[in-house]
C-alpha cells in the first residue's frame, strides 16, 4: 500500500496553468521593491534589470519546485536591488581599478541580497537556491586552481557568509576555499565593520574600500581625505606665497568639480535610463561596455572553458571571411529536401524494424524515469480536487493542495554532433542521419530537447582561403587553411515534424568533403552554453580523426588532432557540458573519455540508445567512462 506522497499517477496531456504563478512573483517583485510600477516580463532571454523593467525567465509547462525557486530568487535579487541600491553612492565609491571594481559591484550585490535573506526566511531559500543554480552552471565544482577562481565571486560568497552566516552551496565547489587564505591574511580585521553597516550603503562602501586596500587591489578612500585635512591643519598657520596660494586654489577647486561632474554625468545616465552593476542587461553591457557589470543569477566568470585557450593552445586560423553557418534550408530547396528524405527513407528501409524497436526500448527506459510523483496534503500548491469531497461533507475542512515533487530529468538538452566528411559517405551516414532522426523523435516525446548539427568544409583542398594565402605570398604556418560549413540541421527549439526532411541533406551528392572536428566541437559547446536548460550533453558522431589536406600539407602533421586534442580536454575539464562520441570504424577512445566504438553502421542505433539511456540513468553522475563501453 502506498504511503502519503508516493502516489504515482499517469502523465497528463495538459499543461499547467502559469498565469497566476506570475501574477503572484510580479506581485512579489513589486512588493520588495516598493514600487508598483515595476514591470516584470517573462522571457526566453537572461535575466535582467533595466531601469524598473524585470525580465525573468520563461516558465516552462509544467515548472519544478526547484525552478520556482530559482525564478523567485532571481526576482527577489532584483528587487532587492531596486531597494536597497542606490546608483549615485555606488559610482561614487567604487574603485577605478578592473579587478577592485568587479569585487566592489560582487559584494554589492551580496549586501542587498544578504538584507533580504536577513529579513525573509522564504526570500533566503530562493536566494541561496538561485545561486546554487548560478554556480552549477558555471561548473565551479570543476575548479580546482586558484588562478580559475574568480575572486570577486569568492569575496561574494565571503561576504554572504559573514553577513547572512550561511555557507556557500555545494555547487560553489572549493572556489572560497582557494582564497579564503589569501583574504583573511590580508583583511581579516577588516571584516568586522560589514555586519553594522549593511543597512548603510555609503559605510559599507567604505569598509569595502579598506578591504580592497589591505587586498592592495585599490586605494583606501579615506586616506585622501585624512591627508588633506591634516596639510590643511599643519599650513593654516604659515603664510603661502602667491604661486603656491594659486595652485592650492586650482587643486581645491579641481578637488571640488569633480563629484559634481561625476554626479552631474550620473544623473545624466539615470535620465536616459542608463544602469551598471546588476541593473543592466547583456546587449546594453557590449554597448556600453561595461563588462563588468553583474545581473542577478549569472557570474562574473567567462561562461566559456576557451576564452583563454588561445593563449594555451597553438593553433591559428588563416582566415573566417569563408567560413559559414547554415540551415539545410539555404543549402536546398524544398522540393529537393523531400526528394533526399524519400531516399534515405528508402536507404534503410530494411532498417527501420530494427531501429524502431531499440527507439521504442529507450523510450521505455526514459519514460520510467518520468513517473510523476505528489505530495498531498499541503497548505499550498494547486488545489488538490480529489479531496473536494471532504469539503461537501465538511464544510469547516480546510482546502487541501498538491505539489508536483521535482524532477530534474526533463530540464535537459542533447545536442548530436555529425562528422559530415566524405569518409562518411554512403551507409555510415545514412545510418547516422537515420538514427538522429529516431533519437530526436523518441527524445522529444520524453520532454528532452534535441539539436542536430553537421559539420564538413566548402571545398576540397582549401577553397577560397588557401587562394587567399597563395594570393599573399603563402606566409609561413598560416594555421587552419579552409573554408568551415557548419550546418544546422535540427535546432533545440524546432520540432521533429519541421525538421525531419532537413536530415535528408546529408544524401546529397557533393555536400560530404573535410572535417576540422576540434572547431565544430566549440562551435556545438558555444551553442549548449546558450541554453538555459540544467543538464547539457553533447554526442559527436565522427568516423576518425580530422583531416583537411590544405591545412595539414602546411602545417605539422598531428596539428588539427592535437588541437581536438585541446578542445576535448577543456571540455571535460572546465565545462558543465557532459560529452560522449561514438566513433564509426575508428578508435575514438583515444581521444574522449567518455567513448564507444562500433565496428559496423548497422550498430550505431543501439550505441547511441545505450548511451544515452545510461547517461540518464547515471543520476549521481559517476566518474566519466565508468558506465561506457570502450573499445577493445
Amino acid at each position: 500500500m502506498a504511503g502519503p506522497g508516493d502516489n504515482i499517477r499517469a502523465k497528463s496531456g495538459s499543461a499547467a496553468d502559469t498565469e497566476p504563478l506570475r501574477r503572484a512573483i510580479t506581485g512579489c517583485v513589486r512588493s520588495v521593491a516598493g514600487n508598483g510600477e515595476v514591470e516584470v516580463v517573462f522571457a526566453n532571454e537572461r535575466p535582467g534589470l533595466a531601469g524598473e523593467r524585470v525580465r525573468l525567465p520563461e516558465l516552462s509547462k509544467r515548472p519544478t519546485a526547484h525552478e520556482l525557486a530559482v525564478t523567485r530568487g532571481l526576482g527577489d535579487s532584483m528587487a532587492l536591488r531596486l531597494a536597497c541600491h542606490d546608483q549615485k553612492v555606488h559610482s561614487a565609491m567604487a574603485p577605478q581599478g578592473v579587478d577592485a571594481r568587479a569585487v566592489f559591484d560582487a559584494v554589492e550585490q551580496a549586501r542587498v541580497e544578504s538584507i533580504g535573506a536577513l529579513r525573509m526566511r522564504g526570500m533566503a531559500a530562493n536566494l541561496q537556491t538561485m545561486n546554487a543554480e548560478k554556480y552549477a552552471k558555471a561548473n565551479f565544482s570543476g575548479i580546482s586552481r586558484q588562478e580559475d577562481a574568480p575572486l570577486s565571486e569568492a569575496m561574494a560568497m565571503l561576504v554572504r557568509e559573514k553577513l547572512t552566516g550561511e555557507k556557500p552551496p555545494e555547487s560553489a565547489g572549493k572556489v572560497l576555499d582557494l582564497w579564503r587564505p589569501f583574504i583573511e591574511e590580508k583583511a581579516s580585521s577588516e571584516f568586522e565593520g560589514l555586519s553594522d553597516a549593511i543597512n548603510d550603503q555609503q559605510a559599507f562602501a567604505r569598509v569595502m574600500r579598506h578591504i580592497l586596500s589591505a587586498m592592495e587591489m585599490a586605494e583606501d578612500f579615506g586616506d585622501e581625505s585624512e591627508e588633506s585635512e591634516q596639510e590643511d591643519t599643519t599650513d593654516e598657520d604659515q603664510p603661502r606665497s602667491n604661486e603656491e596660494n594659486q595652485e592650492s586654489a586650482e587643486e581645491e577647486a579641481g578637488q571640488d568639480s569633480a563629484p559634481a561632474e561625476e554626479s552631474e554625468a550620473s544623473q545624466e545616465q539615470m535620465d536616459e535610463g542608463e544602469m551598471d552593476g546588476a541593473e543592466i542587461s547583456e546587449d546594453e553591457m557590449m554597448d556600453e561596455g561595461e563588462d563588468d557589470s553583474e545581473t542577478p543569477g549569472e557570474m562574473r566568470r567567462p561562461a566559456s572553458p576557451f576564452d583563454d585557450f588561445n593563449e594555451k593552445v597553438d593553433y591559428r586560423i588563416y582566415t573566417t571571411e569563408f567560413d559559414e553557418i547554415v540551415t539545410a534550408e539555404e543549402l536546398c530547396d524544398e522540393a529537393e529536401l523531400d526528394r533526399l528524405r524519400a531516399f534515405l527513407d528508402k536507404q534503410l528501409a530494411h532498417l527501420q524494424g530494427a531501429v524502431g524497436r531499440l527507439a521504442n526500448r529507450l523510450q521505455r527506459r526514459l519514460m520510467a524515469q518520468q513517473n510523476r510523483s505528489w505530495d498531498f496534503d499541503l497548505e499550498e500548491g494547486y488545489l488538490d480536487t480529489a479531496r473536494l469531497p471532504r469539503m461537501v461533507i465538511d464544510p469547516m475542512q480546510p482546502l487541501s493542495f498538491k505539489m508536483e515533487r521535482d524532477t530534474q530529468f526533463r530540464d535537459t538538452v542533447v545536442t548530436l554532433v555529425i562528422d559530415n566528411s566524405g569518409s562518411m559517405r554512403g551507409r555510415p551516414i545514412t545510418v547516422a542521419a537515420t538514427c538522429a532522426d529516431i533519437l530526436a523523435r523518441t527524445l522529444e516525446r520524453c520532454g528532452v530537447k534535441v539539436e542536430i548539427l553537421g559539420f564538413t568544409t566548402k571545398a576540397w583542398k582549401g577553397g577560397q582561403s588557401r587562394e587567399k594565402w597563395l594570393a599573399n605570398g603563402k606566409p609561413p604556418t598560416p594555421g587552419r587553411l579552409n573554408d568551415l560549413r557548419h550546418i544546422v540541421y535540427k535546432s533545440a527549439d524546432a520540432p521533429w515534424r519541421r525538421s525531419r526532411r532537413n536530415l535528408g541533406l546529408m544524401m546529397r551528392e557533393g555536400l560530404l568533403k573535410e572535417n576540422i572536428d576540434g572547431e565544430a566541437l566549440m562551435w556545438a559547446h558555444s551553442r549548449l552554453l546558450g541554453r538555459r536548460e540544467q543538464r547539457k550533453i553533447l554526442m559527436m558522431i565522427s568516423d576518425g580523426a580530422p583531416v583537411d589536406d590544405s591545412t595539414l600539407s602546411v602545417n605539422p602533421g598531428n596539428y588539427l588532432e592535437r588541437h581536438l586534442r585541446a578542445v576535448i580536454d577543456q571540455i571535460e575539464s572546465r565545462s558543465p557540458v557532459e560529452l560522449l562520441a561514438i566513433g564509426i570504424g575508428h578508435d575514438v577512445t583515444r581521444y574522449y573519455s567518455r567513448a564507444v566504438t562500433i565496428v559496423d553502421a548497422d550498430e550505431l542505433a543501439g550505441a547511441m540508445t545505450e548511451q544515452l539511456a545510461a547517461l540518464f540513468e547515471d543520476k549521481s553522475r559517476a566518474p566519466r567512462g565508468d558506465r561506457l563501453r570502450r573499445a577493445g
